[in-house]
């Protein structure tokens, strides 16, 4: 693996502020493999429709991953992460990790080259802002069933307890932004 090569892991748990910290990397050129987006398109191609409350989305990956394996999201990433360092791209933001096999799979294929944030919020400031938001807000219990189903099911507890960075956002978004430029100069990206 090219040395000059990273590869900028986020993950956090829903409402964390995952995609605050991908709009303003992608807002400083960095290319973007948003892994909800492989869920996304792989519905579509197989006619299953998304729902407003995410159910459907939250059944299609959970099944996709127990009978395509718990690394097919990273899979897909994978190829397309090979194609934007084909086409010349040193620097690449992975969107929205879900799960320990998945790191570990992508830590198998870019040996060295990937850096993981971990994106946390107080839980009921999390709720808060999730039950505020204008695309797909969700009421507490909502919320809660989400974490654990991702945590018990989709084993994000492990990427974020390993991550090698932490942006604990319970402030503004230019302090996360600060934070994030911290991170960022730190590890030259």
């Amino acid at each position: 693996m090219n040395k000059d090569i990273k590869l900028l892991t986020i993950v956090g748990m829903a409402g964390s502020g995952k995609s605050v910290v991908v709009d303003y990397l992608a807002s400083l050129g960095f290319p973007k493999i948003h892994f909800g987006n492989m869920i996304y398109q792989e519905m579509a191609k197989r006619g299953i429709e998304r729902t407003p409350d995410g159910k459907s989305e939250k059944a299609f990956r959970e099944m996709i991953r127990a009978t395509e394996g718990k690394d097919w999201v990273a899979r897909q990433a994978i190829a397309e992460a090979k194609d934007l360092i084909e086409a010349g791209q040193k620097h690449i933001v992975l969107d929205g990790l879900y799960s320990w096999t998945e790191y570990r799979t992508l830590q198998h294929e870019f040996p060295g080259a990937l850096t993981l944030i971990a994106v946390v919020v107080p839980k009921a400031l999390r709720y808060e802002r999730i039950a505020k938001r204008p695309d797909r807000p969700f009421d507490a219990q909502s919320v809660r069933e989400r974490d654990y189903g991702e945590i018990e099911n989709m084993e994000k507890g492990g990427p974020i307890a390993i991550a090698d960075y932490y942006i604990i956002n319970d402030g503004s978004v230019e302090d996360l932004e600060a934070n994030l430029q911290k991170i960022l100069k730190d590890i030259r990206f």
